[in-house]
């Protein structure tokens, strides 16, 4: 029987049958695991267990009986129904096994800081995380966007969680659905109808406030920019660029913080939002920085880090934030425009600084010609901004 321990907890691998033939034998070998091996919490691993018998059944009782925390995970649905009708999901914790998916020759439908959206058949999407300990993201995202949905806002929620290879999936029901950047693509003579609709979502996600206990505050990431870009601002312009973004008001209106066209999904005449473990709350000059280096930022160094993201041209991405903005603000005023883009790019290139360095040596940013065009960018933007606010 196979066994390991991870952080005082000891796992024990349950395989196979365990029956009449079989639980005493188990039961021993059970015993001694424990008695051998120090631990503050046990857990049955059922992953491998194919049937278990009133004999095995009473193997786990006596081993709850000497250790109360016993948790059971990954019985397969014909186990999980025989400890269920026997009343042990009631005794103990009791996980259900995630169903196993693979998504190889899936098509990517969007990629995100956490994780890879897969389209993976007609009537179904499958986000799957970067990490393979992650479990903490995935219920915040299902809690972010059940609070979402609730608030008004229009929501994919997940109703599944898989196993995809090493990592894990949240898994949504999206009959033929289609992303924003499949719409505006493949029907160009109507891009600007599914820009204004992609605007006017995230003014009514901005216009909805939350409780800061639902949702993180955006300026613990905003710190983080600020932090792995002082080495590379002079003092001076460090000071000043924390002071304006510490001067932003603390309020709570609902951030997505991952807004882009591969997120916003099309579905029977209904506009989706997916991808919500990013939602925050705080000011909206700090989404639509985000917003800007999507369409326009990354491509500053490399036009292709944006068509191969979005899946368009470069300029069509370019397009749809100069008309994405003018939407946004409710006005055609250019003046007005380009005072709100210089707060804005401002802090793209606050977070384009942070993007670059997090990847290089101290010397490699110092030659990168990227990082360089950031802190002069910076500098410059600071002489024309004195608030962020609009």
């Amino acid at each position: 029987m196979k066994f390991k321990s991870e952080n005082n907890t000891l796992i024990i691998f349950l395989e196979g049958r365990i029956d009449s033939a079989s639980a005493d034998a188990a039961g021993a070998e059970i015993e001694k695991i424990i008695s051998e091996n120090g631990h503050s919490d046990v857990i049955f691993d059922m992953d491998s267990l194919e049937y278990i018998s009133s004999a095995g059944l009473r193997v786990i009782l006596r081993t709850r009986k000497a250790e109360p925390t016993l948790k059971i995970t990954n019985a397969s649905a014909e186990v999980y129904e025989i400890l269920d009708m026997t009343g042990f999901t009631e005794m103990l914790p009791v996980e259900k096994a995630m169903r196993k998916l693979c998504v190889d020759g899936c098509d990517i439908i969007g990629k995100g800081a956490k994780g890879t959206v897969y389209r993976y058949n007609g009537d179904t999407i499958v986000k799957v995380y970067k990490s393979v300990d992650n479990l903490e993201d995935i219920q915040n995202e299902r809690r972010f966007a059940k609070r979402a949905f609730v608030l008004g806002i229009p929501t994919a929620i997940s109703y599944d969680i898989v196993k995809v290879g090493d990592k894990f999936g949240s898994v949504f029901e999206l009959l033929d659905a289609k992303s924003y950047s499949e719409m505006i693509t493949s029907d160009e003579a109507n891009k600007d109808k599914y820009i204004i609709e992609y605007a006017a979502l995230l003014k009514k996600i901005h216009e909805t406030e939350v409780s800061p206990d639902d949702m993180p505050d955006i300026k613990i990431t905003i710190d983080k920019w600020l932090e792995a870009a002082k080495p590379y601002l002079p003092e001076e312009n460090f000071k000043k660029l924390s002071l304006l973004v510490e001067n932003v008001p603390d309020t709570t209106n609902m951030l997505h913080c991952d807004y882009h066209t591969n997120n916003v999904m099309y579905q029977d005449g209904e506009t989706l939002l997916i991808d919500m473990d990013t939602l925050s709350h705080g000011h909206p000059i700090f989404e639509l920085a985000n917003v800007y280096i999507t369409y326009v930022g990354f491509g500053e160094e490399d036009p292709s880090i944006v068509e191969n993201f979005l899946g368009m041209p470069y300029e069509t991405a370019k397009y749809i934030w100069a008309k994405f903005i003018r939407e946004y603000l409710g006005t055609e005023d250019n003046a007005v425009i380009e005072n709100a883009e210089k707060k804005i790019m401002l802090l793209n290139y606050l977070r384009l600084l942070r993007h670059k360095v997090r990847r290089m040596t101290r010397e490699e940013a110092e030659a990168s010609a990227i990082v360089n065009t950031c802190i002069s960018k910076i500098d410059e933007l600071l002489k024309a901004v004195d608030t962020l606010e609009f």
